[in-house]
């Protein structure tokens, strides 16, 4: 598996899978306005397509909750967070362990950071699917919040509860840590 920067060119594609009722069930109520999105490069994300064997599988976005533009998050962001929203683009791909390859991608680029002290992410409340999943990678529930119109639980993983001890170093374009 790899993961790689979301281009212009991916634009068709991320349309299409923003309509599957998997991603829509998944989320909802929000407009990522391809368009406009996968044409800036704000310091403060990545959009990150995962290739397997060269195939676009799914999509990661990691954001640092405390820059992001929107304060989606919140006004009072402390330092030192990453949050991540993840998904498979076909149902068919659904099962077969490439949210949790990417995951541990994302959480290795996000942890090679020495600045980054915890990664969050926020699942719809009913999503059972998706709060095992997180809690298999040791992510910890630690608030139910109102984000918008939907109705989510907060997660969060700290660094000392990551499953491994990923390098402190930050991947760079071209670094072999883009892929596993």
């Amino acid at each position: 598996m790899r993961l790689r920067p979301a281009t212009p060119d991916d634009l068709d594609l991320l349309r299409y899978w923003d309509e599957q009722p998997h991603v829509i069930a998944s989320d909802p109520n929000d407009d990522w306005a391809w368009g406009v999105e996968l044409a800036r490069s704000p310091s403060w994300r990545e959009l990150l397509v995962a290739e397997e064997d060269g195939r676009p599988v799914g999509f990661l976005q990691i954001i640092d909750p405390r820059l992001e533009e929107s304060h989606y998050w919140g006004p009072d962001v402390p330092p030192g967070l990453r949050a991540i929203d993840l998904w498979i683009g076909e149902a068919s791909d659904l099962g077969r362990g490439l949210g949790t390859r990417m995951m541990r991608l994302a959480l290795g680029r996000c942890f090679a950071d020495p600045s980054v002290t915890a990664v969050l992410v926020d699942p719809l409340a009913s999503n059972a699917r998706a709060h095992r999943f997180y809690e298999r990678l040791g992510f910890r529930a630690v608030e139910r919040r109102r984000f918008g119109d939907d109705d989510c639980v907060v997660y969060r993983l700290d660094r000392a509860d990551a499953p491994w001890q990923p390098p402190l170093r930050t991947p760079s374009a071209g670094d072999p840590g883009l892929c596993d």
